[in-house]
């Protein structure tokens, strides 16, 4: 635990350079702060155009390489190095599998091959830089970077074999299955094609791979670890993420957020500053925020604010059902998202029909969901489920108390409010059903209207700790576990069977 690790951390996006949800959070802010543990941290993500010419951020080539995915097909590697990164970030682009990738919103409209370049691409890489530096733990997230695990595994060469792979569910919703005849690009042997390895009912599982290969796997809580081994969370792996369990490989570390980027009193992006010392300014930001709604400030409303995917996950069907119901209580309504078209012209529509209750902006605007975070008085998240969720941490640095549904990292990070003992930092509520969503919103809008107890709430939650200096640690941690068993494995170059 004490001594310096060599981490790699392979992921399709990393924030500030491609972000399109929490994943991009996470590998732009986890090795920061592990790198001020002391460990040796450095990031690898696909080199899409919008990064490598984009002057801002410094991009400079370092070499190319020729990867070996198949037979009958090779790939000419390029390696970048982002030199204005905070920690060492690398950029591979891999042929033109990635060329489109002009912005954040086209990086998962890529060909799915492509992500099979890149993970080939990586583990060629850390062999063709095994004279200047090379990993202990090749950290790999989601499915885009899931057959890196299985690759080291199926390398007969000894220098792979004492590598150790942690890897890292964000969403077990998205897996990479593809139909049967799509594991011929993969460029692994026949033999992993079976209920042991990457088949799954006739398919190919990607994920699955990463999942019996790895050394180690997480979560981004502990709660949704425990939820993805049942059928109701496990998305039809929940027999592997059991027997995982029973092993004892599988774990939940709660995500953090960048301090740096969400602090309520450096915040480029609000209109005053504030602490939990001082809040006249997130008066100041509530009023101005009504102001950008088309409202008259109103200190009296309670402003809750919304930004999300819109998406079934999200718990959006829930807001649809009571919408109205929500809107005859004392509330103002700012909602920021894109997704679902339905859910999308939903919140468009409602916008429309009450201009003076409620402001909808479709679509993803930094600046504005800084603004929201601020300048709301509570935030709405109730999921079907979420792994994590990082909009509720970010709500309590502001200030801004969240209404979750406990599951996941819900229920990890919000403790139900008390009115009686005035303890808890939330509005929580269990079943999934639109009266329950109800209940909780009436309950905040009532602890809302005694202006010192919301006062007393605000002021407390604030002084709660999400940054990431809290689970970093358990991720050094983690790090260090998968070491142990690498090197009890590491004996063969050979095959090991999956276990």
């Amino acid at each position: 635990m004490n001594r310096s690790m060599r981490v790699l951390l392979a992921s399709a996006e990393v924030a500030p350079y491609a972000k399109v949800g929490g994943l991009a959070d996470v590998a732009g802010s986890l090795p920061k702060a592990l790198h001020q543990l002391g460990h040796d941290v450095r990031v690898v993500m696909p080199a899409y155009p919008m990064v490598t010419q984009n002057e801002r951020w410094s991009v400079r080539p370092l070499r190319e390489f020729l990867v070996p995915i198949h037979p009958s097909w090779r790939e000419t590697a390029t390696l970048y190095t982002v030199e204005s990164a905070p920690v060492p970030t690398y950029l591979l682009r891999v042929g033109a599998w990635f060329d489109n990738a002009t912005e954040s919103s086209k990086i998962y409209a890529v060909d799915p091959r492509a992500y099979i370049a890149f993970c080939h691409a990586v583990v060629q890489m850390v062999a063709e830089m095994a004279d200047e530096w090379t990993p202990q733990i090749l950290h790999c997230n989601d499915w885009h970077t899931a057959l890196i695990p299985v690759l080291l595994r199926v390398k007969q060469q000894p220098f792979y074999s004492a590598i150790a792979s942690v890897y890292t569910i964000h969403n077990l919703a998205y897996q990479g299955v593809f139909e049967r005849d799509f594991f011929a690009e993969t460029g692994l042997p026949e033999t992993l094609f079976d209920i042991e390895g990457l088949e799954f009912y006739g398919k190919v599982n990607l994920m699955k791979g990463a999942l019996l290969f790895s050394d180690y796997v997480n979560t981004v809580s502990p709660t949704y670890a425990q939820e993805i081994q049942t059928p109701e969370y496990g998305e039809q792996l929940e027999g592997v993420l059991r027997r995982l369990d029973a092993e004892g490989r599988l774990l939940g570390i709660l995500n953090g957020i960048d301090y740096e980027e969400w602090n309520p009193q450096t915040d480029p992006h609000i209109p005053a500053h504030y602490s939990a010392d001082d809040l006249s300014g997130k008066a100041v930001c509530k009023a101005q925020l009504q102001t950008e709604c088309g409202w008259q400030p109103d200190p009296s409303k309670a402003v809750i604010g919304l930004v999300s995917r819109l998406t079934d996950q999200k718990g959006l069907d829930l807001i649809k059902a009571i919408g109205a119901r929500i809107l005859q209580l004392p509330v103002q309504l700012v909602v920021l998202g894109t997704g679902d078209p339905s859910y999308e012209r939903y919140f468009r529509a409602l916008h429309k029909r009450h201009r003076a209750k409620v402001h909808a902006t479709i679509g993803f605007d930094n600046a504005l969901a800084h603004r929201i975070y601020a300048g709301s008085d509570m935030f709405l998240m109730p999921s079907r489920f979420e792994p994590c969720g990082l909009g509720q941490m970010i709500s309590l640095r502001y200030g801004t108390i969240p209404i979750v549904r406990q599951t996941g990292g819900l229920a990890d990070s919000i403790t139900p409010y008390d009115a009686e003992r005035e303890v808890g930092n939330g509005f929580a509520f269990r079943a999934y059903q639109p009266e329950a969503l109800y209940r909780a919103v009436e309950q905040a809008v009532q602890v809302f209207g005694q202006t010192e107890r919301w006062s007393r709430l605000v002021k407390r939650v604030m002084q709660e700790d999400w940054s990431w200096s809290r689970s970093a640690g358990a991720y050094a941690e983690l790090y260090a576990r998968a070491l142990e068993a690498r090197a009890r494995i590491a004996t063969t170059t050979a095959q090991p069977a999956v276990r």
